[in-house]
């Protein structure tokens, strides 16, 4: 994990009041050096630590924090079936990955599970912070290697397990312009403006893409602009 060069890390939310992060890793020395890192940055206080995916669960239920930074390859269930448990039970904790894994099937099962972020634990201490934030912020974060993988395996087609229920309606070309621009990040009104449209109309798109798509949110949208080649490739 490079540690070095680090630029200015925006702060927390608009109220001031840091993210709240729980780290979960059955490494001591990675999970510690991961809690003295966000340390460091600006805008980001450490809630807690887990050393497996049973431990990684209940702590969440007991400080409630916004994020969680969820190693895959661990005991008591592993990351992935933390992460969905976390999810399911807590909406409100976004659940950003950090694993040495960057194999299709372990992207996949993450994502499916509910992470709206995944890192490789070459990244940066910038790039983690970068994208705690985010997760915090709603918004998808993902190594641009990890976007590289999701978009040559959407290229190739999704496996039969892999399309969620509501993958039978296809989107019209505008519901597809409007996922991708979801998915780079843009609010209603920014999507709006992007295609000179009202909100009001892109609110009927949101809506249709959910219902097509089986999202419950936009987060749930974004996972899937990933898996089937929506979003923008990294530039």
């Amino acid at each position: 994990m490079n540690t070095e060069n680090t630029p200015n890390t925006p702060n927390g939310d608009s109220a001031g009041e840091p993210v709240s992060v729980v780290v979960a890793d059955d490494q001591s020395a990675v999970r510690e050096g991961l809690v003295l890192l966000l340390g460091t940055l600006a805008g980001i206080a450490v809630a807690g630590e887990a050393a497996d995916g049973e431990a990684a669960v209940a702590l969440v239920g007991t400080v409630n924090p916004q994020v969680v930074l969820m190693d895959l390859n661990m005991p008591g269930g592993g990351g992935v079936a933390a992460t969905r448990r976390i999810t399911e039970e807590h909406p409100n904790t976004r659940v950003v990955v950090l694993t040495t894994y960057a194999d299709d099937a372990s992207i996949i099962s993450a994502l499916q599970a509910g992470a709206l972020g995944y890192l490789t634990k070459d990244a940066t201490r910038a790039e983690i912070g970068r994208a705690v934030l985010a997760a915090a912020a709603g918004q998808a974060v993902l190594d641009p290697g990890v976007q590289q993988r999701l978009l040559s395996a959407a290229v190739r087609g999704p496996g039969p397990a892999a399309a969620p229920a509501g993958d039978a309606d296809e989107l019209t070309p505008r519901e597809a312009e409007v996922l991708g621009l979801i998915a780079a990040g843009q609010s209603n009104r920014e999507i709006a403006r992007s295609l000179f449209v009202s909100e009001a109309t892109v609110k009927t798109h949101v809506n249709r893409i959910f219902t097509k798509t089986g999202s419950r949110d936009r987060a749930q949208a974004i996972r899937y602009a990933y898996t089937h080649g929506y979003a923008q490739p990294p530039s």
